[in-house]
């Protein structure tokens, strides 16, 4: 697994919770809550489709890892022991 599998999976996620998302206009570095107006239950179901598609237990108190596209990625990569 590559960090850009990683990537794929996260926007994966992303677009089966807010289908209105524009993968050409994602800001790497924008809070997803803030840019697509996620609210607590869409984000739940997002992080719900990573453990699905990754096998990522991921815990409350590392919800904030997951906000931006890069911090996400950078995040689960870590995870998986994804180095490039």
């Amino acid at each position: 697994m590559t960090r850009e599998d990683v990537r794929s999976a996260i926007v994966k996620s992303l677009t089966s919770v807010a289908p209105e998302v524009d993968i050409a206009t994602l800001s790497p570095d924008v809070a997803f809550r803030h840019e697509f107006d996620l609210d607590s239950m869409d984000f739940l179901n997002f992080v719900v489709g990573l453990h699905t598609s990754l096998g990522v237990d991921v815990p409350e108190a590392d919800y904030g890892k997951l906000a931006t596209l890069d911090s996400a990625v950078d995040y689960l990569s870590t995870c998986l022991g994804v180095t490039a």
